[in-house]
């Protein structure tokens, strides 16, 4: 199994459950009040760790956020490569209406506060091969991809929250993107998935596209060939951490040699599972609950 080291955030999330989202202008009161450890890098890394991934995480936090290490560390995460900083751990505060449906407003805090020597430094244990997985919530993305191809390690790219700057990237590294229709569609100019998958495939050649759709499943351009697979039908609770779960299982299937039909498959299931249950790493499941789930394609 190759290892995988995961650039990514540690986020403090504090979750709303409103009756609708807030519009310009207007102010309402909130249900109830959570709060969770989250952040894309954390969630995607407890996602492949209980996916059965050899996982490190490469990050940084504040005072506050001693609780989320111990936490990655308890999972079997490597958590070496967490530095401690003088900024505050990030946070989100997310709003989730009564269909499972969210919206997010991030402040990076400590995920924003990497080093070009940093990155060096965690780069050392890995080797050609090895996988690294980055979000777009950390700082130093451009030059953490350019040192990861330089080793010969592939690189999965989440471009998440997308910004115009990532066209800039050195993205030509790049062996797997995985989007959602809006960064998609922001990394393209198109707004049809065969179309996004179709000029992605033209821009970057050499890596592997998957779409996630949400209802509508996923699609994979992998080497010009078209892989689909439906979502499976479940109840939804909260939706906040299904992209990153069905991230870090599928990076982790991958890296453990199994075939993208099947990985997008697993990964399919995972997500499944996570958006029937309320919160963000709280609703990542266990391999053994998504292989023991009884789920039916939708």
């Amino acid at each position: 199994m190759a290892k995988i080291l995961n650039i990514g955030s540690i986020n403090i999330d504090y979750v709303y459950a409103v009756s609708h989202f807030v519009k310009a202008g207007e102010t309402i009161a909130s249900n109830t009040r959570q709060i969770f450890a989250g952040g894309k890098g954390l969630n995607q890394s407890i996602a492949i760790a209980r996916c059965g991934g050899d996982v490190a995480h490469a990050g940084a936090v504040g005072d506050d956020g001693e609780d989320f290490v111990k936490m990655l560390a308890a999972e079997g995460v490597d958590t070496s490569f967490i530095d401690t900083v003088k900024a505050p751990t990030g946070h989100t505060i997310i709003q989730v209406t009564g269909d499972g449906q969210n919206c997010i407003l991030l402040y990076p805090g400590a995920n924003r506060e990497l080093s070009e020597s940093f990155i060096d430094r965690i780069f050392a244990p890995f080797g050609k091969d090895d996988i690294v997985v980055m979000q777009n919530e950390t700082n130093c993305v451009p030059y953490a991809m350019r040192r990861a191809s330089d080793k010969g390690m592939r690189i999965a790219f989440n471009p998440s929250p997308f910004e115009p700057g990532i066209g800039g990237y050195p993205l030509e590294c790049v062996s797997w993107f995985i989007l959602n229709e809006i960064e998609g569609g922001s990394l393209t100019g198109k707004e049809r998935p065969d179309d996004i998958l179709t000029t992605m495939g033209e821009k970057y050649p050499n890596a592997v596209t998957v779409l996630t759709l949400g209802e509508d499943g996923v699609m994979c351009n992998a080497n010009g060939k078209i892989i689909r697979h439906g979502a499976y039908k479940v109840q939804v609770a909260d939706t906040t951490a299904a992209g990153d779960t069905f991230t870090g299982y599928f990076l982790s299937s991958i890296a453990g040699g199994m075939e993208i039909e099947e990985s997008l498959m697993l990964a399919s299931k995972a997500a499944a599972v996570s958006v029937s249950r309320k919160g963000a790493a709280a609703s990542i499941p266990s391999i053994n609950e998504v292989r023991s789930a009884h789920l039916v394609e939708g």
